[in-house]
């Protein structure tokens, strides 16, 4: 391993939040070094193809091309004039002593910091459907990486399940790309759908789009369904099995399912950092504490999805933000934050619009059946689960302990939230009493033959 000389400031992810939190870095004539774990900068919603890629911005984001323009050509700006550095293909693994433990080419090297703004963005949020273990089932975050990325379907027809923006997005970027999607199948009822408006009113256009987006789809949509299972045989996903709203059974034959329920935040960084975490009700979710502006304390910053799940316009904002709450504590001049702190609020009832609109199933996960997989890393069922609960009492940790839910190589990013709605419901409490899974080094998988390197 080798060791730089402590940089200031150090900004981990390269998407919205990260590039507006270092390019206020650099106007107050900072130099930040961003970490970022793809190839250019741009994050998941603005992710950019490889070189050569024949698709045009338009193509790939749609209403939003003009600002992934504007992001992607700041932050090549600020690199190009050596403004900045750039670790690109880097993934943090490990926090200890102010030292950043980096995984890239070159095996793991470990960087300081005096600051450090954490602009980890969010992952998928996914319940466990029975037979989602086969080959075949993707988050929905993954099918529009292979489309944005590679200008790929992963699979010759698709069924996408679950609910929130992303799965109308995502089935509207598939079709607009000419894939075959056989059905879009959202678990929110139309009713329920209508309790969000209040909030949803507060950014009108984006819910136009949105509106644009799922007529775009078509008879492909339906709302209120229940999802029964994932058909499958020996080679991988064969149908889905669902009934309609009317309580109609229903299948959809497919060799693709794409899941998602709206977003979790990516907190194993701040978790690892001593980040202290408070579990918010309506998005049933442990989210990190910071002030408005993003502080969490000794010297870390949160912005974006990663604390706040209000979409790429709030991750900006937050990114600006968090970068200004940095300077000021470094005692540079910092913006204005006034304006921003407003906007903020807004996109902040917007999401929890979204968030009554499109809730998180909790009745789903925790009537699953006991040979159900929960955790596909480690093939651990439901009914290990609630066993294990007996045997441990009602406490997250505990039963990842006992049952192995959680300590496979996603660290528990897929199966956690469904599995302390398990636990809460055999235990007979409420999921803020379980608790969450403590985050673990390395939190992304990591050869051992990198720590051997002496780069």
């Amino acid at each position: 391993m080798s060791e730089t000389s402590p940089p200031p400031v150090v900004v981990v992810g390269a998407g919205p939040a990260g590039i507006r939190a270092a390019a206020t870095l650099v106007e107050a004539g900072l130099h930040p070094v961003v970490i970022d774990e793809g190839n250019r900068a741009g994050g998941q919603i603005y992710r950019r193809p490889p070189a050569g890629f024949v698709r045009t911005p338009e193509q790939l984001y749609g209403s939003e091309a003009a600002k992934a323009r504007a992001l992607h050509a700041l932050f090549d700006q600020l690199a190009a004039e050596g403004r900045l550095t750039h670790r690109a293909a880097s993934s943090v693994i490990a926090v200890h002593e102010g030292r950043l433990h980096v995984l890239g080419e070159g095996g793991v090297q470990m960087i300081s910091y005096d600051r450090l703004i954490l602009a980890t963005g969010a992952s998928d949020r996914v319940t466990p459907v029975p037979g989602w273990q086969s080959a075949g089932v993707y988050s929905l975050g993954a099918a529009q990486i292979a489309l944005k990325a590679q200008g790929v379907a992963l699979g010759r027809r698709i069924v996408l399940i679950g609910s929130g923006p992303l799965l109308t997005l995502v089935g509207a970027q598939l079709v607009k790309a000419g894939a075959d999607v056989a059905a879009v199948l959202d678990t929110s009822p139309w009713r329920q759908q209508m309790r969000g408006l209040g909030g949803i009113a507060a950014r009108p256009l984006v819910a136009l789009r949105g509106l644009a987006l799922r007529a775009r789809l078509g008879r492909r949509y339906h709302a209120g369904v229940t999802l029964e299972r994932i058909e499958a045989d020996g080679k991988g996903v064969t149908a889905m099995r669902w009934r309609d709203a009317g309580g109609r059974q229903r299948l959809s034959p497919c060799d693709m399912v794409g899941m998602g329920w709206h977003l979790r935040a990516e907190a194993h960084l701040a978790d690892l950092v001593g980040c202290a975490f408070t579990y918010d009700e309506q998005w049933r979710q442990w989210l990190p504490k910071t002030d408005e502006m993003g502080r969490a304390g000794n010297g870390v910053y949160l912005a974006g999805d990663g604390v706040r799940l209000l979409g790429a316009d709030g991750a900006e904002i937050a990114g600006r933000l968090a970068a200004a709450a940095c300077l000021a504590d470094l005692g540079h001049p910092a913006p204005s934050t006034a304006a921003d702190l407003r906007k903020l609020a807004r996109l902040a009832r917007f999401a929890r619009g979204l968030a009554c609109a499109f809730p998180w199933p909790a009745s789903m996960a925790r009537a699953l059946p006991d040979d159900a997989i929960v955790c596909r890393c480690e093939n651990v069922s439901a009914g290990d689960v609630r066993r294990s609960v007996g045997l441990g009492g009602g406490e997250a940790n505990r039963v990842k302990s006992l049952s192995r839910a959680g300590m496979g190589r996603c660290q528990g990013r897929y199966c956690l939230l469904a599995a302390v709605e398990l636990v809460a419901a055999q235990a007979g409490c409420t999921p803020d009493t379980v608790g969450r899974f403590r985050a673990q080094a390395p939190a992304r998988p990591a050869p051992i033959s990198a720590f051997l390197r002496d780069g």
